[in-house]
């Protein structure tokens, strides 16, 4: 067997700072990922959990932990009250999220925002699971601490998906909810400090004014530029023109 893969890295170039990835379908018909890096690649599955495992029988490690809660909540009177996951438990959940998170980050590169908004809500899920379960507060945090992150590319794959039909105005609302949502997180966990200054919502706000900036403008809008410029350029009989024709607008538009 040649397990030597540098005819594959020779083939295909790593560049530093961005995500170089490729979907492909392999001989057994399923459709993999391959995310490049400095010293190789990764490759995983582009449904199920990414390695391709069911670990315990079950899709994911998540799926299995919510399985023994609810055998747990079942032998509990109904109550998940004392159901707790250890630091193993914790460990096993945010390396398998660390699996899902190459892979949406490669989705997205990739233009599927479709499967990145499946695979980091599931990511969120996992994150609020541990928070409400694990024995230790430090425990939550070591997956909490990525949230910000988390919360960015999922903002990013909902707007993207708007701006793919042309709804500009539902790809605003989509970063500034996602904008508001990682302030909300800081603010939450005593950072309020961070709030404005990470680079979670530098990077949304610098997108969201660049999707101002394209947005086609209504009617009025076009009306108001004209009648500015008009004025701007002392031509009031232009301007005059213009204030009539705002003032003939339908509400709508």
């Amino acid at each position: 067997m040649d397990f030597d893969i540098s005819h594959l890295l020779n083939q295909w170039e790593y560049q530093a700072g961005q995500v170089v990835a490729r979907r492909f379908k392999a001989k057994d018909g399923r459709e993999k990922i391959q995310l490049r890096l400095d010293l190789g690649l990764l490759q995983m599955n582009a449904e199920g959990r990414p390695d391709g495992k069911r670990p315990f029988g079950h899709a994911s490690i998540f799926e299995h932990y919510r399985a023994r809660l609810q055998k747990y909540v079942a032998a509990h009177d109904s109550s998940d009250e004392g159901f707790k996951l250890n630091v193993e438990d914790c460990t096993r959940l945010q390396l398998e999220a660390l699996q899902y998170h190459h892979r949406y980050v490669c989705l997205l590169q990739l233009g599927d925002y479709a499967a990145v908004i499946r695979d980091a809500g599931r990511n969120l899920a996992v994150f609020d699971f541990v928070t409400k379960h694990a024995e230790h507060e430090e425990m939550a945090w070591s997956l909490q601490q990525f949230r910000p992150q988390l919360l960015m590319i999922l903002t990013r794959a909902r707007a993207a998906q708007a701006l793919d039909t042309e709804d500009y105005a539902s790809a605003v609302r989509e970063v500034e909810e996602g904008v508001e949502s990682i302030r909300t997180f800081f603010h939450e966990h005593a950072r309020a400090e961070a709030a404005d200054t990470s680079g979670e919502v530098q990077s949304l706000q610098n997108w969201l004014e660049e999707i101002r900036a394209r947005r086609p403008l209504s009617p009025k809008e076009r009306l108001e530029r004209a009648l500015s410029d008009a004025i701007n350029s002392e031509d009031y009989e232009r301007a005059a023109q213009v204030r009539d024709a705002l003032r003939n607008l339908r509400p709508a538009e």
